[in-house]
């Protein structure tokens, strides 16, 4: 399993090493508490994911995790762009197609400018003469 690095390495560093192997565990493989904390080596069963989840409650470890997703994300921000521009271009369903290239010029920045519904309030007073 990888290790996460971290940019705060005064953070990283009042970090145990079970408590990094948890949080690395849970970024990882996207798994429950629970098996993080067997992974990690905490006790086996709910002991061990009681134990984790006040673990995961210390604002420290709370941080690394965050930074940990947020590295996470970042690499795989790649995998998901590509995936954008393969539906499309070669989706089968056009309605695929149109939905994936409206998400990739939003992200861009073309969003189209936002519908507005304009409600006058007040008296009005229509005349019509029909002669």
């Amino acid at each position: 399993m990888k290790t996460i690095t971290t940019e705060n390495d005064a953070m990283s560093s009042r970090l145990t090493d079970k408590q990094r192997r948890l949080c690395d565990t849970l970024v990882a493989t996207g798994c429950s508490i629970k098996q993080a904390s067997e992974t990690a080596g905490y006790a086996v069963g709910e002991a061990g994911r009681v134990t984790a989840s006040k673990t995961l409650k210390l604002p420290h470890v709370q941080a690394y995790l965050m930074e940990a997703v947020a590295n996470s994300l970042g690499m795989n921000a790649t995998v998901a762009s590509a995936k954008m521009v393969a539906l499309a271009r070669g989706a089968k369903s056009e309605y695929v197609q149109l939905e994936a290239s409206k998400d990739i010029l939003d992200r861009a920045g073309f969003k189209p400018p936002e519908r507005r519904i304009t409600h006058a309030t007040g008296d009005f007073k229509v005349s019509i003469d029909l002669t």
